[in-house]
């Protein structure tokens, strides 16, 4: 046994986060590739065990693809990068994250153990590999749990390269694992896990470790501890994200109109300035309820542009960031002279769960996206890209959208009239004194419809006060009688 490098690398270097699936269930985007060490030491072969300590209950897998190193590399451009690479095979970036906490940041201990990197079995040739076209899976007891490409990375392979060798020379040997897809989860001992990389005619073979108890760590330094922030983090996708928003909530918020909540807003909680001006709907007649993530776009400038528009920039962060019911909110400064979204980013959003976006800039693609099954507010509609206004800037940030301030976490409720933002803390409130003013609209147009004048009628004063309790009263026992009593939110 023993792994198939046949000398040991002056250094392992691992990364965080590279595929868009990872991240995904990471819930964040890295802006750069951010990395650690492993130790030489803990490098293995195909077949050896996976030693999990007693005491130790999250030991986790990583397939991955490792990069070896066949030609020093020093401050190398990053499309030379891939040229320094010899060799590819596969990988598994174990760790347990009961010590996770005691070497934060360097994983030293929770992911440097002997034995903890194994690689192979077959080293794959570099010079006849696309490094865009590989394919990397990882089975658990023979079940695929891991299935990702290499045409989608965060940060191209030659990047990588390129990336370290501007501080850190990378010696012939050396061994980079170039992240993990969505999938990495706990295994225990007696599984058993398998990871393969190829391009469909080569391969390196299916890289087997297998899962086994060891000893108790020796008492003097860190011992175990599984917090259950921890065990979400090493399970991964097996646990399911809690919804950001209530389904009370939401379905509260959509029972209303846009109109009624900006009155309350700023007659009740004397906030007038709480609607996104200038934006309309792709889809007039559909509503939108979501939690606020925010995108900031700054005017162009070329130079920076380079260095902030290029690449994972932050517009496409945001919406790799997206989860299930949030809301993009963009920040173009009301530039609608070039586009902040087009269809594709569009669809990405929808796939990725978001509740509907809003821009104060323009939107390209306009009718492609009027067809998604997205709700969409936009400034306006023009045909070219953003870096002819705009330069994404970043992401999670207050920002100002159509004068509206808007933080993330804060609701946002469209439709037809335009969008709506509520601080979380007011929506219960709100709700509640919104539906009693439509309910009083309802009545008040049964009376002007019956031809009563709206003075003192609207809005509802002392003289149609019991009128309007009797008529609630015999609309109670109506909807009681047919339907049911509706499920207020209190």
């Amino acid at each position: 046994m023993g792994h198939p490098l046949g000398s040991t690398p002056s250094k392992v270097i691992a990364l965080h986060l590279n595929y868009p699936s990872r991240v995904a269930e990471r819930g964040r985007v890295p802006a750069q590739p951010s990395y650690f060490l492993k130790p030489p030491s803990s490098l293995a072969g195909s077949g050896e065990p996976l030693v999990r300590p007693e005491g130790c209950d999250l030991m986790a897998f990583e397939g991955e693809i490792a990069l070896v190193i066949g030609a020093r590399a020093h401050r190398v451009a990053p499309e030379d990068g891939w040229r320094h690479v010899t060799y590819v095979t596969a990988a598994n970036d174990a760790g347990v994250y009961d010590l996770r906490y005691a070497d934060r940041g360097s994983n030293l201990r929770s992911k440097g153990a002997d034995g903890f990197t194994p690689i192979g079995p077959r080293l794959l040739d570099a010079r006849t590999l696309d490094p865009a076209g590989l394919r990397l899976r990882t089975w658990v007891n023979g079940q695929l749990v891991q299935d990702d490409t290499t045409d989608t990375l965060l940060f191209p392979f030659g990047q990588l390269v390129a990336d370290l060798s501007r501080l850190v020379t990378l010696e012939e040997g050396d061994v980079i694992l170039t992240g993990t897809p969505a999938g990495a989860s706990v295994v225990v001992p007696g599984d058993t896990v398998e990871v393969e990389v190829g391009d469909g005619t080569l391969s390196t073979g299916r890289l087997r470790s297998q899962v086994v108890r060891g000893e108790p760590l020796a008492p003097y330094g860190a011992m175990p501890r599984a917090t259950p922030e921890e065990r979400e983090a090493a399970w991964g996708a097996a646990f399911a994200p809690k919804p950001l928003l209530d389904k009370r909530i939401a379905d509260g918020l959509r029972s209303v109109s846009v109109a009624t909540l900006s009155a309350q807003l700023r007659a009740k909680h004397g906030l007038p300035h709480m609607s996104i001006d200038g934006v309309r709907p792709t889809q007039p007649g559909r509503s939108m309820v979501g939690v606020a993530h925010t995108l900031r776009y700054l005017p162009l400038r070329e130079d920076l542009f380079k260095r902030f528009g290029g690449g994972m920039n932050a517009q496409k962060r945001a919406i790799e960031e997206l989860g299930p019911g949030q809301v993009l909110v963009m920040d173009a400064r009301r530039d609608t002279t070039a586009g902040t979204l087009g269809d594709i980013l569009a669809l990405r959003a929808l796939q990725r769960g978001a509740a509907g976006v809003v821009t104060d800039g323009s939107i390209r693609d306009s009718a492609l996206i009027a067809a998604l099954d997205l709700p969409v507010y936009r400034g306006g509609d023009h045909p070219s890209v953003l870096g002819r206004r705009h330069v994404p800037w970043d992401t999670g940030v207050p920002i100002a959208c159509g004068g509206a301030l808007v933080q993330p976490g804060d609701l946002l409720v469209g439709d037809s009239d335009g969008v709506v933002v509520v601080p979380p803390e007011l929506a219960e409130e709100l709700i509640a004194d919104s539906r009693e003013q439509e309910r009083q609209e309802r009545f008040v147009t049964e009376q002007v419809y019956a031809g009563q004048s709206i003075d003192g009628l609207y809005p509802l004063g002392p003289a149609w006060r019991e009128a309007y309790r009797q008529w609630c009263a015999r609309q109670d026992t109506t909807r009681n009688h047919g339907q049911g009593v509706d499920d207020e939110v209190s």
